[in-house]
């Protein structure tokens, strides 16, 4: 049974793993290019964006408006 455990708490790294792994894939092209002052504009107005994006569908979450009197 203790090998069964062992087995389940492998499977949280894993998918941690994974997930940096695509977006290290999918974020590697930009900064390749950083060196083109448009493409580095870009990089971070699309960090900023994603960043209040991500900040605002959580606020959302967390503190949903109750439209009820």
């Amino acid at each position: 049974m203790g090998e069964f455990f062992s087995n389940v708490a492998r499977y949280p790294k894993y998918l941690i793993s994974i997930i940096a792994g695509g977006i290290v894939a999918l974020l590697e092209p930009l900064f390749k290019n950083k060196s083109n002052p448009l493409t580095l504009v870009s990089l971070i107005s699309s960090i900023i964006s994603a960043s209040i994006t991500v900040y605002f569908v959580l606020q959302a979450m967390t503190n949903p408006i109750n439209l009820q009197p």
